[in-house]
């Protein structure tokens, strides 16, 4: 696979999110021995770029990749997240940024992970009722600890960004972008912190991605298919209730029967390649920069290598405009 460098690390330019093998979506078809039998794949194919958080399943999903990663930690670069709070009754997540509460999730992150050091640490969601400036000095101090590398954001804002890099450098931000969702390359109309109490009407966070490009950060798309919406699979609004979408505006009958015509121009620009919409949706995040790093997730071999295999797909300048030109979707993010 080719490669793309993060903080001095050639790691695989696709990555993989590993978040819906524990949390989010269908909980049928969830199988532990298989996901850890696919991160392992994973690696074997050059896809070293591994996307988790502590909110992922009350940390399952961070004991998951751990179980899957021993023997071959020293090959990944390892990503979590700390910054959200679950309530195991309700599910809901809401956000918790104190300086206390980031010092003991790290430690509960490092031992389900099962290392010595991680090697991105993302503050999930900026708490508005922190200082943004205390969370990050409690996350610095990790780094001075050894226990972390490199520090990153996640859904934020441009002003956010310049505000902490000045004082710790920010190494990436990891924002949801796809062909049906371009808030951080400054799209109007944007929610900036989007999930948990956000005002629908707040302003865009500008052009995050430019932003990562000139300050020397990786932009780490997130979603990139779309939550699946993209590859052209999803043709009815019929999930089970553990599944997020369920409840997605995008997702609403009318509102998907009206944004399959995204999907429709992904189709015709994969057929000119003999390429899959899947790919196609990948490989134009990637074209967004040389520093982007996108982390589409799966719990499925095919779709694993599917996706792995857009990183040799280059989009030509024509594709681009045409992928470019896409109406907005039909619904929120949220």
């Amino acid at each position: 696979m080719r490669t793309r460098n993060f903080a001095g690390t050639e790691v695989g330019a696709v990555g993989l999110g590993c978040m819906g093998m524990s949390w989010g979506y269908s909980a049928a078809d969830r199988d532990d021995d298989a996901s850890v039998a696919l991160v392992r794949e994973a690696v074997e194919l050059g896809v070293t770029f591994l996307d988790t958080a502590e909110a992922y399943g009350f940390g399952h999903n961070e004991s998951l990749l751990g179980r899957a990663l021993t023997g071959l930690r020293d090959r990944v670069t390892l990503c979590t997240k700390t910054g959200l709070d679950v309530d195991r009754t309700t599910r809901k997540l809401s956000r918790n940024a104190r300086p206390e509460r980031i010092r003991e999730a790290a430690e509960g992150s490092l031992r389900r992970l099962g290392t010595d050091v991680i090697d991105l640490y993302y503050l999930h969601r900026v708490d508005p009722a922190v200082p943004l400036a205390e969370s990050w000095g409690a996350m610095a101090e990790l780094v001075a600890q050894g226990k972390v590398r490199h520090l990153g954001l996640s859904e934020v804002t441009v002003a956010q960004a310049a505000e902490v890099h000045a004082a710790h450098p920010v190494a990436a931000i990891q924002s949801e972008l796809s062909l049906w969702t371009r808030d951080p390359l400054g799209a109007p109309g944007g929610i900036a912190g989007g999930l948990v109490g956000q005002d629908p009407g707040a302003q865009g966070p500008g052009d995050v991605v430019g932003w990562c490009a000139a300050n020397g950060a990786a932009f780490v798309p997130f979603s990139p298919l779309g939550r699946g919406f993209l590859t052209g699979t999803v043709t009815a609004a019929d999930f089970e209730d553990t599944d997020i979408r369920a409840r997605n505006p995008r997702f609403q009958e009318e509102a998907l029967r009206q944004n399959l015509r995204i999907v429709e121009v992904v189709e015709q620009v994969a057929r000119r390649h003999g390429a899959t919409p899947a790919q196609v949706a990948i490989a134009w995040t990637l074209a967004q920069g040389d520093h982007v790093i996108p982390i589409p997730g799966t719990k499925k071999s095919r779709y694993l290598n599917e996706n792995a295999g857009a990183a040799d797909l280059v989009l030509t300048a024509a594709d681009l405009a045409e992928l470019d030109a896409l109406p907005a979707p039909v619904g929120t993010r949220y």
